[in-house]
């Protein structure tokens, strides 16, 4: 990579291009300016650089992608990695109390809908049947994704008698995969910000040979790189919250087709604990 090339630049970059003076000056602008570029136009970004709007389409192309609006999109994902929680908070701060109810509600509902647009449909069925015939099922996500993962163990500890959620406590997650073998499933879960553990976790797992899967919000998430299969689902929220609707959606999905998929082990299974829970009075009766 070109020494003149910004850090910021530098991940977006996929040609290894040279960058001209003017160039440079929009890379140096997006680089200290991160936080503001997303929202800004071409125009927007032009004027405040000092160059042409065509010079700002120009920088896009060099950097290979088509106009600037692939640019933009590219730069949206790659901030969002980048921003510290203070300043994700920042970015939601100015929003009008009145409109927050509705504001993240319709934000959860459309990353709902992004999911079901990009998910892959076949990435998820192989999901479904790698778990179906792993021999132990590992599931991982720490931070503020370890609710999904406890959810997800919850709920698949109804369909298999093989499933553990790896967790941090005593232990640290890498003595909770010590047994993991090549017949064996690790499903790594995390958003941005990317837990660093969670992708060291699954690059353990592959290097002991096990199929390793990961939830996360894009295919150029890090866990994606250690992954056999990936599925994604959209996160995106304008404050310091992660949005886990689709993720918990996503999750729900896997779920339910894996019922399906052992519904007469299910339904004996299921028949014995109502049995167990009406006797211990585990929920309030009619």
């Amino acid at each position: 990579m070109p020494a003149e090339t910004h850090g910021l630049i530098s991940e977006l970059n996929i040609r290894h291009c040279r960058l001209s003076k003017s160039y440079r000056a929009i890379a140096a602008f997006i680089e200290t300016r991160y936080d503001r570029v997303p929202t800004m136009t071409a125009t927007a970004l032009a004027r405040e650089v000092g160059v042409s709007e065509s010079t700002v389409v120009r920088f896009a192309n060099a950097l290979g992608y088509e106009g600037y609006p692939a640019l933009l999109k590219a730069l949206q994902y790659q901030v969002r990695k980048r921003l510290t929680t203070d300043e994700r908070f920042s970015l939601g701060a100015e929003l009008p109390q009145e409109d927050i109810l509705e504001t993240v509600l319709k934000e959860d509902m459309r990353n709902i809908h992004r999911t079901i647009e990009l998910i892959d449909r076949e990435a998820f069925d192989q999901t479904v049947n790698a778990l179906l015939g792993a021999r132990h099922i590992y599931i991982l996500g720490l931070r503020s994704a370890a609710p999904l993962a406890q959810f997800m163990t919850y709920y698949l500890n109804f369909i298999f008698d093989n499933v553990s959620q790896v967790s941090t406590g005593l232990a640290d997650v890498f003595e909770g995969l010590l047994r993991i073998q090549p017949e064996d499933v690790l499903i790594g879960i995390s958003f941005p910000r990317y837990s660093t553990r969670t992708v060291e976790a699954m690059r353990y797992a592959h290097s002991a040979g096990a199929r390793v899967i990961a939830i996360t919000d894009s295919v150029h998430s890090p866990l994606n790189h250690e992954a056999d299969l990936c599925l994604t689902a959209s996160t995106e929220m304008p404050s310091f919250v992660d949005s886990l609707a689709a993720p918990l959606s996503l999750i729900n999905a896997l779920i339910v087709a894996l019922g399906l998929k052992k519904r007469d082990e299910l339904h004996q299974h299921l028949t014995r604990l109502e049995e167990v829970w009406s006797r211990n009075s585990v929920y309030l009766r009619k």
